[in-house]
């Protein structure tokens, strides 16, 4: 929550500009849209103001039909495989064993803010609702002071307009003592309810020219429309634009309801209906619907400010007919600031906004969604596979595999490489000495190279070559190759240990195929070095077996529990080079060595034994 925060208030301020640039479309588009296509523009708005609430991002639709689509591959596996084997015939006895030792670190406290505007925000709409409520109990107290229509004569006009309109549903109308201005209310059950001082001194052609425009509010479905309207209202109450812009789509709607009637009359009618307007100006002005803003009614009618009638008697004095061109015209245009609009939406989604969740391009034909479920047993996790030669990904859960989590101990295989390109070490002279400052764990109290400090994760090696390169140097090759979030902080001795720096399974596997393919232009010297130092099998070794098998292991320890484990790296065979990268999350256990196990078991399954 503390997060969603600090999100949702960034997500309000992209919204504000992006209102802005719609009533500047709207303005500058003018003559080109018609009325009803300008009102329909507040709906692209709408869908705006749901996207920081969407469960899943912005451009996530596609992940969840490629979820669907992509299940061309399941392992059907037990757990008794996972006890079988450990990627024959010659990995589990490696050349290198790398030790998962891990330093435990305290619980980060979430943001203060994030909590203090999170707690700002849900009283706020909790006021709403109450406002929402009571005005939604007025409504219904006017209903059941409503009596059915008696006047004969307005219930022909009624009928008359039914008919004019084409509508076939009944749609019972009431007269009430208690509203100054005509309404339908209801959006499964509509009514509509009018004043009673309207009926007992009423003129045919005004009631005619009341009762269509109501009718236009059902045929439209803006009981609907107001659902939505306060909905929004609700949830961004502490926006001003918002508020703005929901103001100018309900007078919006009633331009475009009178522009709909105006359809239906001859031109000569246009200058009486105008004249309606004016003549029920004066007397609902003063006087708002009492459930005009906040209302669970959504009821809706045909009163407004006199700012709002002064608008929509212009719009009626300047109205011609839109010509088909002009119509396919507005349509075009229309189309181009809905892709605009949309283009922008993901920016606005809180997984987006929120730099824990990995925004992933990739065509969703090149991916293959697996069920491992059995090997991962007691933990949260994922597991990513790249095929190199296919160009295809298997994932297990997808939803984790983009999640960033904290790298841990697998980032110093680019710490080691970020060291080298700086000469704070060298490939053939790694060499660091032991300062006689005593470690929790006994191979990290003597002196060190580039292959005993990856062998057993010893943080003071690396904590050293960040030292010596410096923050603003470090900062740099992390933006340069794109790790995960990109967030280092002040503190040099544990930002990749559950601290600032995130990545996820995915990221992880990427970043392993750039590696590998150099695309960072590295000295390629560098490159080969790191890799020899994960190496753990060797074809030099296995030479019957020509496979090679590279990996290192990471582990989140907070508060003396492991609770993120990784295992990461690549498995090189004759013909072809896979990536790989597993993590597993849990209140315990979660750790480097238990998501090793794992993965050589996955792997033996998919690739050794087929």
């Amino acid at each position: 929550m503390a997060d969603f925060g600090i999100r949702f208030f960034l997500c309000n301020i992209f919204i504000c500009i992006i209102i802005g640039f719609l009533l500047i479309a709207k303005r500058t588009l003018k003559n080109v849209l018609t009325s009803r296509m300008q009102f329909h523009l507040w709906f692209l708005l709408l869908g705006i103001l749901a996207v920081p609430f969407l469960p899943f991002p912005a451009d996530g639709f596609a992940k969840i039909f490629a979820w669907f689509d992509a299940r061309k591959t399941a392992a059907a596996s037990d757990k008794s495989a996972i006890a079988e084997n450990a990627l024959e015939p010659g990995i589990s006895g490696t050349v290198s064993q790398m030790n998962d030792f891990a330093l435990s670190v305290s619980r980060k406290t979430p943001s203060m803010i994030g909590y203090i505007l999170c707690g700002i925000w849900l009283a706020g709409v909790l006021v709403m609702v109450f406002f929402m409520i009571k005005s939604a109990s007025r409504l219904n107290a006017i209903k059941k002071s409503a009596l059915p229509l008696q006047n004969r004569t307005v219930r022909l006009i009624y009928h008359g307009c039914l008919k004019e309109m084409k509508i076939k549903r009944n749609i019972p109308v009431y007269s009430t003592a208690f509203l100054k201005s005509p309404v339908i209310a209801g959006f499964f059950n509509p009514c509509i309810y009018l004043p009673i001082h309207l009926i007992s001194d009423f003129h045919a052609t005004d009631m005619r020219y009341i009762l269509l425009h109501e009718l236009q509010h059902y045929r439209h479905k803006d009981a609907l429309a107001g659902f939505f309207m306060n909905l929004f209202g609700i949830l961004y109450w502490c926006n001003p634009f918002v508020w703005y812009a929901l103001k100018e789509m309900r007078s919006e709607r009633e331009i475009a309801c009178d522009t709909s009637v105006l359809k239906l009359l001859k031109e000569s009618d246009y200058k009486e209906y105008g004249n309606t307007l004016i003549n029920f100006a004066e007397k609902v002005s003063l006087t708002p619907s009492p459930f005009a803003f906040v209302s669970g009614s959504n009821a809706v009618g045909i009163s407004g400010s006199m700012k709002q009638m002064r608008r929509r008697i212009t719009n009626i004095s300047s109205y011609q007919k839109p010509s088909v061109f002009r119509k396919l015209k507005g349509l075009a245009v229309f189309a181009a600031i809905a892709v605009i609009l949309f283009t922008l939406a993901p920016i606005l989604s809180t997984y987006a906004a929120d730099q824990s969740r990995y925004q992933w391009k990739i065509s969703s034909d090149k991916i293959s969604m697996l069920d491992l479920s059995a090997y991962f047993s007691g933990y949260r996790g994922s597991f990513v596979l790249y095929d190199l030669k296919n160009d295809t990904w298997k994932i297990h859960d997808l939803d984790q595999a983009t999640l960033r989590t904290s790298p841990d101990s697998t980032y110093k295989i680019y710490d080691a490489l970020f060291g080298l390109e700086e000469g704070v070490i060298a490939p053939d002279d790694s060499f660091m000495a032991w300062d006689g400052t005593e470690h929790p764990f006994e191979a990290w109290n003597g002196n060190q190279d580039l292959f005993s400090a990856m062998r057993d994760s010893v943080n003071w090696y690396f904590q050293e070559i960040d030292t010596q390169m410096g923050l603003s140097v470090l900062q740099g090759y992390i933006r340069k190759i794109g790790y995960g979030n990109e967030h280092v902080n002040a503190n040099l001795s544990s930002y990749w240990m559950q601290g600032t720096l995130e990545i996820s399974p995915v990221e992880q596997v990427e970043l392993l195929t750039a590696l590998h393919n150099n695309r960072f232009g590295f000295a390629p010297e560098n490159v080969n070095a790191v890799k020899k130092s994960i190496c753990l099998v060797s074809s030099e070794n296995f030479s019957q077996e020509d496979i090679s098998f590279y990996g290192k292991t990471g582990t989140g320890r907070v508060d003396g529990q492991d609770v993120n484990g990784w295992f990461v790296g690549c498995l090189e065979t004759k013909g072809n080079t896979y990536f790989f990268a597993t993590n597993i999350q849990n209140d315990s256990g979660a750790n480097g060595t238990r998501a090793a196990e794992i993965t050589k078991a996955v792997l033996s399954d998919l690739i050794l034994r087929n």
